[in-house]
């Protein structure tokens, strides 16, 4: 399975309708309640179908959502009621090619593993350069034992891999899947590293 024959308006179709993350409803409440002068910025990085990205409109944030599909940017702009729209900002790119701007909290739920293993390295880089002091990323990174690791074209990472990632992060969350399970295309085996951090 090479990644540019993955079909994602078939998968966008499979899960219409779904509720935001889990992930992402524990990452928001880690933020004070209190109002800000300005609203946080956040990055959806991988947008997909833009379930997230609402859900972070709807909760006052302002979000760049990034995907490389610009079906899924559609999608989103499909969603987004009027009067939440000029805190919304788009962009259709490739994760060799993102540039990311200053932000409160990145948010990749089920996408870095989509980035070539040739290109991790920077994008990674650029997330953690994007990221101020108490900025959070929330996200997963597929392991080793994972189904699709089989996938030249993806990126899969042993647990030591992942946790030195964040070197200069403080860990929040940190949860480990390994077992047999299902996804959009069927059944499969999950293995999976679930990230919550703070930048220090």
């Amino acid at each position: 399975m090479k990644l540019e024959k993955v079909d994602w308006d078939s998968y966008y179709d499979k899960i219409d309708g779904r509720p935001p993350r889990p992930l992402l409803r524990s990452a928001l409440t880690l933020y004070p309640a209190e109002p800000t002068v300005k609203p946080r910025q956040a990055v959806d990085l991988g947008c997909g179908d833009g379930t997230d990205t609402v859900f972070l409109l709807e909760n006052g944030w302002q979000v760049l959502a990034i995907d490389g599909e610009a079906k899924a940017i559609d999608r989103l702009l499909a969603k987004v009621p009027d009067e939440l729209k000029e805190n919304l900002q788009t962009r259709i790119a490739r994760f060799e090619e993102v540039t990311l701007p200053a932000a409160d909290l990145i948010h990749a739920s089920l996408t870095l593993p989509f980035c070539h293993p040739n290109h991790f390295a920077e994008l990674w880089q650029k997330i953690v350069a994007s990221l101020g002091v108490n900025g959070r990323f929330a996200g997963q990174f597929f392991g080793i034992h994972d189904s699709w690791a089989v996938n030249k074209h993806m990126t899969f990472q042993t647990e030591a891999e992942v946790q030195a990632l964040f070197s200069s992060f403080s860990l929040e969350h940190f949860h480990e899947e390994d077992a047999p399970g299902r996804s959009a295309s069927g059944p499969k085996h999950w293995h999976i590293f679930t990230v919550i951090a703070r930048k220090k």
